[in-house]
């Protein structure tokens, strides 16, 4: 199971901007932890996220000797693809594709029709490039806009990705409305259809609702997993402010409890930790 860390979308929602130099300080400290993937910035227009306008400067301020941890960056479109995949310390190019036509268009004033066509492009960068495109289906366990929504969409969604090149695909629950019900139902589907693709799950949910939905989508083969320390962040459309994202400390609980060894150096995660309460 690979564990990664989502500072930037616990960061980017905040009203407050978090200065350049305690942003460096903290993924500094989180790249100590010894998680899987940091998904550490975006490269995005700094009129839609005004918090990750500084992501290249943040860049240039981490510190990576001695960590094998590796960077993921957010994209919206081929011209912030263009901007990552420039960089050579990133490793992941993350690009939000959406199952519900609604939110695709709100989230990066795209179709989906056309957010494929970027798909492609962005695929043929990573390529030339030597970086790994990971896409996020955004309500990925349906919407709130009565938008067309099945588990064989998210399906036939991922068979196209896959006639792409992408190779790994992470259904994402944007408004914390799935259930452990539905999470094991989908990936199960989804792993035994496409056994080729590494799945990851990248979850939201409400306090006290994390660990079955980690166990649930443990149960169901994912092979990646999303969180962020303290469960901070979110999507700022979900109707229940107190739905964030997966809380990192308990996933790191459930999955110690289930046998999984994880590379966690605990100080590093409990410096990191305390860090992180300054930072939000």
């Amino acid at each position: 199971m690979k564990l990664i860390e989502c500072p930037r979308d616990a960061m980017q929602g905040l009203a407050h901007f978090v200065p350049t130099d305690l942003k460096i300080q903290y993924l500094n400290a989180l790249l100590q932890v010894g998680f899987d993937t940091l998904d550490f910035g975006s490269f995005v227009s700094p009129k839609a996220i005004p918090q990750m306008r500084d992501t290249t400067d943040v860049l240039a301020g981490l510190d990576l000797s001695g960590t094998k941890t590796k960077l993921l960056a957010i994209v919206a479109n081929v011209r912030g693809a263009e901007q990552a995949v420039a960089h050579k310390p990133i490793n992941y190019v993350g690009f939000p594709l959406s199952v519900s036509e609604t939110f695709q268009q709100r989230n990066t004033n795209k179709s989906i029709a056309q957010a494929f066509t970027e798909v492609t492009a962005i695929q043929s960068l990573c390529d030339q490039q030597g970086k790994d495109l990971v896409v996020y289906l955004s309500m990925g366990f349906g919407n709130p806009y009565g938008d067309a929504y099945s588990p064989d969409l998210v399906g036939d969604f991922t068979a196209q990705l896959i006639q792409t090149g992408v190779r790994i695909i992470a259904p994402s629950d944007t408004v914390g409305s799935s259930t452990p019900e539905a999470i094991e139902y989908l990936f199960t589907h989804l792993v035994q259809q496409f056994p080729e693709i590494e799945f990851g799950a990248h979850l939201h949910a409400r306090p006290g609702e994390g660990p079955a939905k980690v166990q649930a989508a443990m149960r169901a083969g994912v092979q990646r997993i999303d969180g962020a320390l303290r469960g901070f962040g979110g999507c700022p459309m979900a109707a229940d402010t107190l739905t964030g994202n997966l809380p990192t400390e308990e996933i790191v609980q459930i999955l110690t409890q289930q046998g999984i060894k994880l590379a966690i150096n605990q100080e590093a995660f409990q410096k990191a930790l305390t860090l992180s309460a300054g930072v939000f």
